[in-house]
Parts: C-alpha cells; structure tokens; sequence
C-alpha cells in the first residue's frame, strides 16, 4: 500500500512541475502578446508583468481576457494556440493545487 506521504510528495512535485510549465507558456504568450496584440500588451503591463512592481489589477485584466476565451476573435493562429495552452495549464494547475491542499489536510 502507498503510503499518505509519498502520495501526497508526488502530488506536490507534479503540482510544481505544471506551475512552473504555466509560468513558461505565459512568459511565451506576453512574448508573443507584444507583437500579435499590442493594446493588450499594453493592457497587462507586458514588461512589468513578472517584476515585484507590477500592477496586480492590469495582471487580473489578463485573467479575465483568457477566462472568457476573448482570444479566439483574434486573427494569428500561433496567439489563439498559446492563450489556449496558458488557459489550460492555468486550470490544470489550479486543479492540481486545490488537490494538494486538499490532500495535505486529509492524510
């Protein structure tokens, strides 16, 4: 039998892994965003996106622009697939960390 802590240390490392897959499509989306969509670049504070400085209310705006698929009216193909991928990852690994915490108050 598997026991509670080696269940709930392999969970914790393929949560980490994800988060930081998500992390890395969206470094390459805010890459990507500055050429294929500058007024949203502009809009989620592109350079300043990942500093200790950045503006909490302009990253929420990125949020909301992905969570409600804003991305599939645009025209380039390659933004539409990294939105979608960045989308995904970000459910994937809320998902996995809800699990986690769950897991670590249960065993």
């Amino acid at each position: 039998m598997i026991s509670a802590d080696t269940l709930l240390t392999a969970l914790t490392v393929v949560t980490l892994i994800n988060l930081v897959r998500y992390i890395t499509a969206l470094r390459a989306l805010i890459f990507i965003m500055r050429e294929a969509h500058p007024l949203l670049y502009q809009q989620v504070d592109g350079r300043g996106f990942f500093s200790t400085h950045g503006n909490m209310t302009k990253q929420v705006r990125l949020y909301h622009y992905l969570k409600e698929k804003e991305y599939l009216h645009h025209h380039e193909d390659v933004f539409i697939n990294k939105c979608s991928k960045v989308r995904e990852l970000f459910v994937l690994t809320s998902g996995l960390a809800l699990l986690t915490l769950v897991m670590a108050f249960v065993a």
